[in-house]
């Protein structure tokens, strides 16, 4: 069997945007007539540029190869150019082909992935939401003030908590610790550390011991920054402080660990087993948060949690993309002994349901992973072609000016 072709798709995202501005796709075909489907979480370059780049990665290193081969086209990709170093931009190109892969390995076995990969050890998969602001929310901003949503509104945010509880949530996520920018970590101020106390105080007030709270930053503050917002939150006992600090520097993420109670999480933005290592080592988490579309696939994200498995370290796959992505995610934390949680995008509804033939199953706060071959999902082509992102902007992007100029 070998891969003879590649496509790729910039799919616009529409309103209310859940996911992010776009989504990548790809799809590889071998000679054989079997199409496998991935998706990258890449962010440093435009998405068209992006999407060539995966093109290019797939010219150089896949095609006319067994897909199979998983471990010898990683060390191609992550040795390509004479690197042999974690990189972002190379390891979310290479994630979203290692996706097709496999799925196009587990519809050659007539199995889902998941049975390729040590087999099912969780039945569903607990699942957790944003809360959404706007017209992305399940409570909409007050017809009187627009500005007025659930990262600004302690009540909208109690209101929109009970609202998913209701669905069947019993996890809530949200980040209200004000604006991040290309300059962090910085102190907090404190009024971000006020309305990020009355948000979480609003929200548990709202839904009791009924569902977690998952406090989300974006590496937002500095090392003693982050501990004055944890010492302000810890009474409502949050399950996480997510990415309290960049994420390049483990050991300053170690002393938020060491300082605070409420378990830290981190991992959306690190790729390979080379950059987890150093979050285990420096025990610097409880609980990691790789995205397949940028961690380095399935495999290597399996890997990634064997490692954290000695060390009683949670894995909570990230999800801020498509559904490609999520069906990935699926059906990695399927096999994993130390899953904690998924990240879902809302129930799975909307513009994701829209772009498979075959929508993710939600039940009552649990993913049900799908037993179909691969990865239990088909991207319908037809939607791809009919929304095409014509933007360069970037799928998520940081204030550029210092907070304090």
């Amino acid at each position: 069997m070998k891969i003879t072709d590649i496509k790729t798709w910039v799919v616009g995202n529409p309103p209310p945007g859940i996911g992010g501005r776009y989504f990548i796709f790809v799809r590889l075909t071998t000679d054989g007539g079997v199409t496998g489907f991935g998706e990258a979480y890449n962010a440093t370059f435009g998405p068209p540029v992006t999407a060539r780049m995966i093109e290019d990665v797939a010219e150089r290193y896949l095609i006319g190869h067994d897909p199979h081969d998983i471990e010898t086209f990683f060390r191609r990709c992550y040795s390509s150019g004479f690197t042999q170093r974690p990189d972002v931009s190379m390891m979310g190109c290479f994630s979203a082909l290692e996706i097709a892969c496999w799925d196009i390995i587990g519809k050659e076995a007539g199995e889902p992935i998941f049975k390729l990969l040590g087999g099912r050890v969780h039945e569903r998969l607990r699942s957790y939401t944003y809360l959404y602001p706007h017209s992305g929310s399940a409570v909409p901003a007050e017809a009187d003030n627009p500005d007025k949503n659930v990262y600004t509104d302690p009540d909208l945010a109690a209101r929109c908590a009970a609202e998913y509880v209701r669905q069947g949530f019993n996890a809530v996520k949200l980040d209200p610790a004000g604006p991040y920018t290309a300059f962090d970590g910085h102190q907090p101020r404190l009024a971000d550390i006020d309305l990020s106390t009355r948000m979480v105080a609003a929200i548990r007030e709202a839904v009791g011991t009924s569902c977690d709270i998952l406090f989300g930053t974006h590496g937002q503050f500095t090392a003693s920054g982050a501990l004055r917002m944890a010492r302000a939150i810890e009474p409502y006992d949050p399950l996480w402080f997510e990415e309290p600090v960049p994420p390049d520097m483990p050991e300053v993420m170690a002393e938020v660990a060491r300082g605070t109670s409420i378990p830290v999480a981190t991992g959306e933005r690190l790729t390979t087993r080379a950059e987890f290592a150093r979050v285990i080592e420096n025990r610097a988490a409880s609980i990691l948060q790789p995205d397949l579309g940028r961690s380095g696939g399935i495999l290597e994200t399996k890997k990634i949690a064997a490692m954290a498995e000695p060390y009683h370290i949670q894995v909570a796959p990230h999800c801020y993309c498509g559904p490609i992505v999520g069906a990935a995610n699926i059906q990695l934390a399927v096999t994993l002994p130390n899953f904690l949680i998924l990240e879902s995008l809302k129930t799975w509804d909307g513009f994701h349901a829209k772009l498979l033939k075959n929508k993710i199953e939600w039940q009552d706060g649990w993913v049900i992973p799908s037993a179909e071959p691969g990865l239990g999902v088909e991207l319908d082509e037809a939607v791809c072609e009919a929304h095409p992102y014509d933007g360069n902007d970037l799928h998520l992007e940081m204030m550029q000016t210092p907070l304090f100029p």
